[in-house]
């Protein structure tokens, strides 16, 4: 089950889901704001070609029926209170007993602190960051991993971080374990 938001980060979530069925899975998507801008209008598209259901609702969750959760509901440029229909989604993951997987930013998390509380946010057990660790990556305690290996040195040295080695022609390294 993808879950993405309206934003980039949903985009990332569509593209995942893509990627999982190129890899002979069978995702399912649930995007329940879908803005109307080409980029995202053509990726749900491309779900629609490749056979991947895309839900405007969440079903009822269930660990017979799915292994996981993509969290790609919102990314760095959150801010505010969790509004409908999410605020009724991040709970419903939160206590769906299914192991969450947060792209970049666990939903809910304020890029620089982190979680502020446990009531709307996700609390995942893998974070996929992407490019390089975002700041409220250091409140996270579970399996990490960076995909981005593209980076060029000289964005890198502008920004201050170093990438980590990713070995042979890998495009994830794992960070941290749990």
């Amino acid at each position: 089950r993808c879950v993405c938001g309206p934003g980039n980060n949903g985009g990332d979530g569509l593209v995942a889901a893509r990627h999982l069925w190129q890899f002979g899975y069978a995702p399912t998507v649930v995007y329940p704001k879908q803005p109307q801008k080409p980029l995202f209008v053509n990726l749900v598209a491309q779900m629609e070609m490749m056979g991947i259901p895309v839900l405007t609702e969440l079903p009822v969750l269930s660990a017979g029926e799915y292994e996981l959760i993509l969290d790609a509901i919102f990314g760095f440029s959150f801010a505010g209170a969790v509004r409908a229909p999410f605020d009724a989604i991040l709970p419903a993951i939160r206590t769906s007993g299914l192991p969450v997987v947060s792209v970049d930013i666990p939903s809910g998390w304020d890029v620089e602190s982190g979680p502020a509380d446990a009531l709307d946010k996700i609390q995942p057990d893998v974070l996929i960051s992407l490019t390089c660790p975002k700041a409220c990556a250091r409140h996270f305690s579970g399996a990490h991993y960076l995909g981005g290996r593209f980076v060029p040195r000289s964005i890198a040295e502008q920004f201050g971080f170093a990438q980590p080695a990713f070995p042979g022609t890998e495009q994830v390294v794992r960070l941290s374990s749990e």
